[in-house]
């Protein structure tokens, strides 16, 4: 029941979730990362081919001459009426960090990218 809830929270929440994404986006660019919203008409102009439409989304990437390497984050409602960042891909699974600690999630997605880039350094 539960789990319900949360995934009709985070439905309803959908202004809240973009609003975290958007801080977060802020967050990452002083790192060298480059993002899209893909929930901002403006960047995105055409909808996005993914099962979860209404669930705002941000692709994080690093852009360089021979490689592009990203991720796709999203935020959703989790316990105690709070809001966490997750990696789109692997769901609740892939939590990265409280929605409140915006330089936590960011460090996560720096180590994340990292580790893509240089799969044989520890970060």
């Amino acid at each position: 029941m539960e789990r319900r809830m949360l995934r009709l929270r985070t439905r309803l929440g959908r202004s809240t979730a973009a609003c975290y994404l958007d801080t977060l986006s802020a967050a990452l660019k002083p790192l060298g990362y480059r993002s899209v919203r893909l929930y901002r008409p403006e960047e995105c102009p055409t909808p996005v081919a993914l099962p979860m439409l209404w669930e705002p989304l941000l692709w994080v990437y690093v852009s360089s001459p021979h490689s592009h390497v990203g991720t796709v984050v999203n935020a959703r409602a989790v316990a105690n009426q709070m809001w966490a960042y997750h990696e789109a891909r692997r769901g609740r699974r892939g939590y990265l960090s409280p929605c409140g600690d915006v330089k936590a999630a960011a460090e996560e997605i720096d180590k994340l990218l990292k580790h893509r880039m240089f799969p044989g350094n520890a970060w």
